[in-house]
């Protein structure tokens, strides 16, 4: 069956179109979003939802959408998903953070210039017959010092523009590298010289705890008598009381606001002040954008929902189309990995480590980690997936460590899963053959080459004639038939592993039988989904 999207916001019908290219039903109801009740009602019946601003995903409307795999929003901000409570659930929540990058970034760049000429309040002047070229002094802004804050795609391209426009542009970024700076002309700074230098301040990074009110009555003190701020990122960036004071007192010259701490911003103590240009939210109005954005998030979903590529997800690991099958039997092995150790630990898990070894080193390691962990906690939490797997681990407080190395041994890659409790540590590892299909190479640190079946039973004792004829005769007066068995052991009367193959699950009374055996130091049944392998 054909995954089905629903598009609750107005989009453009070449995104529309483009569902249907790739084979996907769409249906488009672009006033849905604004009736909460027969959204709610509805959403039950579809895969994946794509929306603007105006649908609100909440929480009570996730836990309503049973089927629902995936969330495309056509932009860039997500405030109006609450992505924890999709995280839960185990829905990708995905943005397109480029189509509208340039013209925000265009969007700033005009407010540069319209604060610099006083063009918005000149243009009312003229219109209203007046001639005040004495009222409305400019200044030019070549040569003048642009700080940006947040240099990531819109800031860049800000950053890019200053530069051509002969301005003396630096930057406030912690993840902005030395070699990234070089390479856009920038200077790196921290934030309080930022403040100190520059002649016109532009916002460029989300809003975040961190980010909160970063320009307040604090930070406005510091900074040159008659700068120009500029925000067109996000409401509540500035604390928009602080820099009506510092408009009014001359601190702050002229101020250029796209995005307000309310919105709609329909009453504002900025609004009707001489030196502030305001703009409702339009950074990303432009035609082109409005294209763009939802031309992507319609690739984006369709890839994911046809392919199992994810791309710009908020809480997810990327995986391109590219890397999708050659990563996918990796991913279910990693899973597999997970899914063993799940089943055989009763105790609490305090850490887990996973090691890739070659060729899994250079693949896309947090979205194998993100499977791995969706395996070891699927035997208390049902209905976990990728997704939502690394949350529910972080709750409940699980150490998760990752280590890459090069090939070192015959395999050309593998996978090695240890987890550890207040009473012992467990490891398993696995790789992929050519016929993509996993297989576990090691376990309890005891070498050999086993298949994943659907339903097994796991057995570990010290090595002792005898075991094998025990367990057949234990399943054979049971009337448990035995498809297959693979063995292991790390030295002759050592530690020794048995693997038997089951055409159904191992009955719960005789896995007691097997138990009560004094040879038998465990006993585990198992249960794997090999659905693709």
């Amino acid at each position: 069956m054909a995954p089905r999207v629903l598009v609750s916001d107005k989009l453009s019908p070449t995104a529309v179109q483009i569902f249907k290219d790739r084979g996907v039903e769409v249906d488009y109801l672009p006033d849905l979003g604004k009736d909460k009740e027969k959204l709610l009602e509805v959403i039950g019946r579809y895969d994946g939802l794509a929306i603007r601003s105006a649908t609100k995903v909440t929480e009570k409307l996730i836990n309503a959408a049973t089927n629902l795999k995936v969330i495309g929003r056509a932009g860039i901000g997500v405030d109006n998903v609450d992505i924890p409570a999709a995280s839960r659930k185990g829905i990708i929540v995905m943005n397109t953070p480029f189509g509208n990058s340039i013209t925000t970034a265009e969007h700033a760049v005009a407010m540069i210039f319209a604060l610099a000429r006083q063009i918005p309040e000149a243009n009312a002047s003229t219109h209203a017959g007046k001639w005040e070229k004495n009222r409305f002094m400019g200044v030019e802004i070549t040569g003048k010092t642009l700080g940006i804050i947040g240099c990531g795609n819109i800031g860049s391209i800000v950053a890019t523009r200053g530069v051509g426009l002969k301005m003396h542009v630096i930057a406030f970024d912690p993840f902005l590298s030395d070699k990234r700076a070089e390479e856009l002309g920038v200077d790196k700074v921290e934030l309080d010289e930022l403040f100190a230098r520059a002649d016109f301040i532009t916002l460029h990074t989300p809003l975040t705890d961190k980010t909160r009110n970063i320009i307040d009555a604090a930070a406005i003190a510091k900074m040159k008598n008659g700068v120009r701020i500029i925000n067109c990122a996000r409401g509540g960036l500035v604390v928009e009381a602080d820099l009506v004071a510092a408009l009014k007192s001359g601190k702050v010259a002229g101020a250029g606001i796209d995005v307000f701490e309310v919105e709609p911003a329909e009453q504002n103590a900025l609004f009707g002040m001489e030196n502030v240009v305001a703009t409702p939210h339009l950074g990303a109005s432009t035609a082109e954008a409005q294209e763009n954005v939802a031309l992507q998030v319609a690739e984006q979903m369709a890839e994911y929902l046809i392919k199992g590529a994810v791309s710009n997800a908020i809480n997810m690991p990327s995986i391109t189309a590219e890397e999708a099958p050659r990563l996918k039997p990796f991913v279910k092995l990693a899973e597999v990995l997970g899914a063993f150790v799940g089943q055989v630990t009763e105790d609490p898990i305090s850490e887990v480590e996973l090691l890739f070894d070659g060729s899994t080193a250079t693949m896309n390691t947090r979205a194998l980690i993100s499977a791995a962990l969706a395996g070891l906690i699927r035997p208390q939490v049902a209905d976990v997936n990728m997704v939502s797997a690394p949350i529910m681990v972080k709750e409940r407080g699980i150490i998760v460590a990752e280590v890459k190395r090069d090939k070192s041994g015959v395999f050309d890659g593998y996978i090695k899963l240890t987890v550890k409790t207040e009473h012992r540590t467990r490891s398993i590892a696995g790789t992929c053959f050519s016929d993509g299909k996993p297989r576990f190479i090691q376990i309890k640190g005891i070498n050999l080459d086993a298949e994943v079946g659907q339903h097994m039973l796991y057995t570990t004792n010290a090595d002792a004639p005898g075991i094998i004829g025990l367990l057949g005769t234990v399943c054979g007066e049971n009337g448990v038939n035995i498809a297959n068995f693979q063995l292991g052991r790390n030295r002759p009367g050592g530690d020794a592993i048995a693997l038997l193959y089951l055409d159904a699950p191992f009955p719960e009374k005789v896995l007691e039988q097997v138990r009560g055996h004094m040879s038998i130091d465990s006993a585990k049944r198992l249960q794997f989904d090999v659905g693709g392998i």
